[in-house]
Protein backbone atom coordinates (compact mmCIF):
# COMPACT_ATOMS: atom_id res chain seq x y z
CA UNK A 1 0.00 0.00 0.00
CA UNK A 2 1.28 3.49 -1.05
CA UNK A 3 1.68 5.97 1.59
CA UNK A 4 0.53 9.67 1.23
CA UNK A 5 3.08 12.11 1.68
CA UNK A 6 1.45 15.41 3.41
CA UNK A 7 2.25 18.30 1.91
CA UNK A 8 4.38 21.30 3.80
CA UNK A 9 0.71 22.89 3.51
CA UNK A 10 -0.82 20.43 5.17
CA UNK A 11 1.86 20.04 8.12
CA UNK A 12 1.98 23.61 8.39
CA UNK A 13 -1.98 23.17 8.92
CA UNK A 14 -1.71 20.70 11.79
CA UNK A 15 0.99 22.73 12.84
CA UNK A 16 -1.10 26.11 13.75
CA UNK A 17 -3.91 24.20 15.20
CA UNK A 18 -1.77 22.24 17.91
CA UNK A 19 -0.09 25.34 18.13
CA UNK A 20 -3.63 27.14 19.30
CA UNK A 21 -4.69 24.37 21.54
CA UNK A 22 -0.95 24.35 22.80
CA UNK A 23 -1.32 28.07 23.89
CA UNK A 24 -4.89 27.68 25.05
CA UNK A 25 -3.66 25.16 27.41
CA UNK A 26 -1.10 27.19 29.03
CA UNK A 27 -2.99 30.53 28.90
CA UNK A 28 -5.26 28.16 31.19
CA UNK A 29 -2.17 26.79 33.02
CA UNK A 30 -1.03 30.41 34.02
CA UNK A 31 -4.21 30.70 36.10
CA UNK A 32 -2.61 29.12 38.89
CA UNK A 33 -0.05 26.37 40.54
CA UNK A 34 -0.17 23.45 37.87
CA UNK A 35 -1.12 20.39 38.94
CA UNK A 36 1.09 17.26 37.99
CA UNK A 37 -1.39 15.87 35.39
CA UNK A 38 -1.64 19.81 34.19
CA UNK A 39 2.51 20.12 33.95
CA UNK A 40 2.15 16.66 31.89
CA UNK A 41 -0.30 17.49 29.74
CA UNK A 42 0.94 20.75 29.09
CA UNK A 43 4.30 18.90 28.48
CA UNK A 44 2.97 16.42 26.15
CA UNK A 45 1.08 19.34 24.28
CA UNK A 46 4.04 21.11 23.57
CA UNK A 47 6.32 18.22 22.40
CA UNK A 48 3.64 16.93 20.20
CA UNK A 49 3.70 21.19 18.86
CA UNK A 50 7.14 20.80 18.10
CA UNK A 51 7.56 17.73 16.60
CA UNK A 52 4.83 19.12 14.03
CA UNK A 53 7.26 21.72 13.46
CA UNK A 54 9.72 19.46 12.78
CA UNK A 55 7.40 17.89 10.02
CA UNK A 56 6.62 21.22 8.71
CA UNK A 57 10.58 22.40 8.21
CA UNK A 58 11.15 18.87 6.96
CA UNK A 59 8.58 18.82 4.49
CA UNK A 60 9.48 22.28 3.25
CA UNK A 61 13.20 20.98 2.56
CA UNK A 62 11.85 18.09 0.94
CA UNK A 63 9.78 20.57 -1.49
CA UNK A 64 12.90 22.05 -2.41
CA UNK A 65 14.78 19.34 -2.69
CA UNK A 66 17.02 19.29 0.66
CA UNK A 67 17.84 16.70 3.08
CA UNK A 68 17.33 14.12 4.77
CA UNK A 69 18.74 15.12 7.92
CA UNK A 70 19.99 13.13 10.44
CA UNK A 71 17.29 14.42 13.37
CA UNK A 72 16.13 17.54 15.29
CA UNK A 73 19.19 19.47 15.68
CA UNK A 74 21.08 19.22 12.66
CA UNK A 75 17.17 20.30 10.81
CA UNK A 76 16.64 23.38 13.64
CA UNK A 77 20.72 24.22 12.26
CA UNK A 78 19.37 23.95 8.29
CA UNK A 79 15.81 25.44 9.31
CA UNK A 80 18.02 28.45 11.28
CA UNK A 81 20.10 29.29 8.21
CA UNK A 82 17.50 28.67 5.52
CA UNK A 83 15.78 31.53 7.86
CA UNK A 84 12.87 29.67 8.65
CA UNK A 85 13.36 30.06 12.60
CA UNK A 86 14.76 33.29 13.53
CA UNK A 87 16.36 32.54 16.98
CA UNK A 88 18.67 29.47 16.60
CA UNK A 89 20.07 29.38 20.12
CA UNK A 90 16.49 29.50 21.90
CA UNK A 91 15.39 26.45 18.97
CA UNK A 92 18.82 24.44 20.05
CA UNK A 93 17.42 24.52 23.24
CA UNK A 94 14.26 23.31 23.05
CA UNK A 95 15.75 20.14 21.76
CA UNK A 96 17.62 20.01 24.82
CA UNK A 97 15.06 20.97 26.96
CA UNK A 98 13.28 17.88 25.76
CA UNK A 99 16.37 15.61 25.74
CA UNK A 100 16.83 16.49 29.23
CA UNK A 101 13.33 16.39 30.66
CA UNK A 102 13.83 12.67 29.17
CA UNK A 103 13.09 10.31 32.40
CA UNK A 104 15.77 8.38 31.67
CA UNK A 105 17.94 11.04 33.18
CA UNK A 106 17.82 11.91 36.44
CA UNK A 107 17.77 15.21 36.53
CA UNK A 108 14.80 16.80 37.27
CA UNK A 109 14.07 19.67 34.79
CA UNK A 110 10.54 19.80 34.59
CA UNK A 111 9.76 23.10 36.51
CA UNK A 112 12.08 25.14 34.10
CA UNK A 113 11.14 23.12 30.97
CA UNK A 114 7.57 24.84 32.00
CA UNK A 115 8.79 27.90 32.30
CA UNK A 116 10.25 27.99 29.10
CA UNK A 117 7.47 26.90 27.56
CA UNK A 118 5.51 29.44 28.84
CA UNK A 119 7.97 32.06 28.48
CA UNK A 120 9.72 31.33 25.64
CA UNK A 121 8.89 28.46 23.13
CA UNK A 122 5.47 29.14 22.75
CA UNK A 123 6.28 32.84 21.04
CA UNK A 124 9.47 31.18 18.69
CA UNK A 125 6.31 29.03 17.50
CA UNK A 126 4.41 31.55 16.44
CA UNK A 127 6.88 33.58 14.65
CA UNK A 128 7.84 30.38 13.34
CA UNK A 129 3.99 29.42 11.79
CA UNK A 130 4.10 33.62 10.73
CA UNK A 131 7.26 32.72 8.92
CA UNK A 132 6.35 29.90 6.99
CA UNK A 133 3.07 31.55 6.08
CA UNK A 134 5.07 33.89 4.41
CA UNK A 135 6.86 31.39 2.73
CA UNK A 136 4.65 29.26 1.68
CA UNK A 137 2.36 32.23 0.04
CA UNK A 138 5.76 33.50 -1.93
Amino acid sequence: MKTITKTCEKCLEDFSAALVDLTDYSKRAKNGELTESQSRDLLKHFEETHELALNVITQYFKQIGKGPFSGSRDLTVEAFHAELIDDGRSWLDIVIDRIQYNPIYAIDTQEKFIENIQKRYIRLLQRFEETMGKKLNE
